[in-house]
């Protein structure tokens, strides 16, 4: 919105030029972000509590030290959304549609989880499995398809390979169900993370920041070229929504972090999971992914051992999963378990950075 309203305006004063450069919008986007969460965070977790009552439900099954979290609202996710979609607006350019395609998928995902959260809230009983699948399926599908079938300029369907420079996959056709995938998958792991305070937030912090650069690399040609990945027309704006998000996280973990004011709830986990998927599929870093957000995968990954083990041998592999709730049940506390995480995730995601390089 502001760059639509004030670069053209460098025409008749340099100061203006400035709203033209990517780095400076996105240094804004974040600062816009953190503090719309510190304006609206107080109110926001004030009327959630009100318009919850007792707030969140505590599992049965879940550790016994999380009783003293009952009653702590839920839905903090809106928190995030506010401030990331309302920064995104007004420093990127608008004419983007991936930067449309990335703000309409987070959205979605958050339509989805606010559902999920509300049923909890009524019934104690969210959507089930299939209806929550089969939403996120559709609306990203769609979405997808609509980006295949009309796609921008410089829109591509290959697949860069790290550490091997040129080779692609180019998918074809195969492409749409495998970006459906990545979000999905994406969305749900970064939904099974968030189980202590802080823990799923905080690497949003780290993969926004890593996307911010990788956004900005291949919407760049001379860099892109440099590094030997793929360039994509347009990717560049999406730095901006990057370090947005990360502006949005850190305003949230300010409220968030143990022991947390509010929870993030399904509104957040999967909006910002989906907003995670969506943009290594755009800025085509699917297999970037799994590093960047290892600490989610490897959540997710720990539940389909623990399912998997107990259905072929009646035992547990893990005291509890996702794997955050293991340690728990091993004694250690709740915030050496999180920070632990954060650096895990820290380390995972300039791995991840190191690979543009190593090509």
């Amino acid at each position: 919105m502001l760059y639509e309203l004030l670069v053209p305006l460098a025409r008749d004063s340099i100061v203006f030029n400035v709203f033209r450069y990517i780095t400076f919008r996105s240094a804004m986007a974040t600062v816009t972000a953190i503090a719309l969460s510190f304006l609206l965070g107080p109110w926001m977790i004030r009327r959630l509590r009100a318009l919850q009552y007792g707030g969140e439900t505590i599992r049965e099954d879940t550790p016994e030290r999380h009783r003293t979290k009952a009653g702590t609202p839920s839905m903090g996710g809106f928190i995030i959304l506010t401030a990331l979609l309302v920064s995104t607006l007004l420093w990127t350019n608008l004419h983007n549609r991936y930067v449309w395609v990335l703000m309409v998928a987070t959205a979605s995902f958050a339509m989805i989880g606010f559902l999920d959260d509300y049923r909890k809230l009524r019934t104690k009983k969210g959507l089930r499995a299939k209806e929550k699948f089969g939403a996120q399926i559709l609306s990203v599908g769609c979405l997808m398809t609509w980006l295949y079938l009309w796609p921008p300029d410089g829109f591509t369907t290959a697949l860069s390979i790290p550490f091997f420079k040129g080779w692609l996959l180019v998918l074809g056709g195969f492409w749409v169900p495998f970006a459906v995938l990545v979000i999905v998958g994406s969305s749900n792991a970064v939904n099974l993370t968030d189980g202590l305070d802080g823990l799923a937030i905080g690497p949003i912090v780290m993969a926004g920041g890593a996307f911010a650069i990788i956004a900005y690399l291949s919407g760049n040609f001379r860099l892109a070229e440099y590094l030997r990945i793929l360039n994509v027309k347009g990717t560049g704006e999406l730095a901006i929504f990057s370090a947005a998000l990360v502006g949005a996280a850190l305003g949230f973990l300010w409220f968030n972090s143990y022991p947390a004011q509010v929870f993030m709830g399904d509104v957040g986990s999967l909006a910002l999971g989906g907003a995670l998927g969506t943009l290594a599929v755009l800025t085509k870093s699917e297999l970037l992914l799994p590093l960047i957000g290892g600490i989610y995968v490897v959540e997710a990954v720990s539940v389909i051992i623990q399912v998997a083990y107990f259905k072929a041998t009646g035992k547990r592999f893990f005291r509890m999963a996702p794997l955050h709730h293991h340690y728990e049940m091993e004694g250690w506390p709740e915030p050496k378990i999180i920070v632990r995480f954060w650096i895990v995730s820290f380390m995972l995601a300039l791995l991840a950075l190191t690979t543009l390089k190593l090509r």
